[in-house]
């Protein structure tokens, strides 16, 4: 043999006693089964209250889900002027209302008169929202008018921003006086924004899982040490495709259910699609269209 082979032989040997010495070692750890992720079939959450066919966290939005029989909702979190916590995805407001500018520049007072339905136009595009006096949510009115609803929150400030600094104490302190332990998900792109929460929350919340969680997971799965991967979620709610990894296969989703991790993949509107994320094992469809993702579980 040559060097070089000699070289190969003895890197392999290195690598297969360090992947032994550490399977060894390292054993791995189940994530808690929060009461707010037991259930028997796969769910469908409607995200922002299925904006596709009402303004995306409006009143109107989430009643319309909630007739069509989804077991609960996938929203976002922002922190106004008054640290009040309202239902809304955007830094600012154009997009969606009659407003302009950033939402932490207003009271939750001033906000009352923005119109979510400004914007919106319906699917056939005959008629829209406008002028319907579609107001802004708080988390507080959420949590009241739905008790029966899993509710899965996605905090969207910064832990950069003031607001953001704020936001993990006021989220605890609102579900902590609601006692809705059971019934949420708290997540945000930021691991930051999820770890400042938990120290509040001490995992008596389930947990999702941050853009760095997401990255350790998968490249614990794609590699020969998924025995070294300790999650710090308690389930991942995931776009089909990331920085174009495809984070949709069937053997991906068995991992992390390995570790009691439930996947909710969004935002799924093909119905064709939900029902392949379904067999491959999804536990929940995160839909801009209850509507067909209600007649999906129904045919599959």
């Amino acid at each position: 043999m040559g060097k070089k082979t000699n070289v190969a032989i003895a890197i392999a040997a290195v690598t297969g006693a360090a992947w032994a010495s550490s399977k060894a070692i390292s054993k791995p750890r189940s994530r808690l089964n929060h009461e707010a992720l037991k259930y028997e079939q796969p769910i469908i959450l409607a995200h922002r209250g299925g904006m596709a066919l009402a303004p995306e966290n409006s009143p109107i939005s989430f009643e319309n889900a909630a007739k069509l029989g989804v077991h609960g909702f996938e929203i976002d979190l922002r922190l106004t002027k008054d640290e009040e916590i309202i239902v809304f995805h955007d830094e600012t407001l154009e997009r969606v209302t009659n407003f302009s500018g950033k939402v932490a520049d207003y009271t939750l007072e001033q906000l009352k008169v923005a119109d979510l339905g400004y914007h919106f136009i319906s699917l056939d595009g005959e008629h829209s929202f406008r002028d319907k006096g579609q107001q802004i949510m708080t988390l507080d009115d959420l949590l009241e008018l739905y008790p029966q609803m899993l509710i899965s929150m996605d905090i969207k400030d910064s832990p950069q921003t003031y607001e953001g600094s704020l936001m993990p104490s006021k989220l605890w302190r609102l579900i902590e006086e609601k006692q809705a332990f059971k019934r949420v998900i708290v997540t945000s792109f930021y691991d930051e924004q999820i770890d400042r929460f938990n120290l509040y929350a001490q995992n008596n919340v389930a947990l999702g899982a941050g853009e760095r969680e997401v990255l350790k997971a998968y490249t614990a799965y794609t590699s020969q040490f998924k025995h070294l991967y300790h999650p710090k979620a308690d389930v991942f709610q995931l776009p089909i495709k990331s920085n174009g990894f495809p984070l949709d296969h069937a053997s991906f989703i068995q991992f992390l259910s390995s570790l009691n991790i439930p996947v909710h993949y969004w935002t799924i509107n093909d119905p064709v699609m939900m029902k392949r994320l379904l067999k491959n094992g999804a536990k929940g469809i995160i839909t801009d269209r209850p509507d067909l993702a209600i007649e999906a579980l129904k045919l599959d």
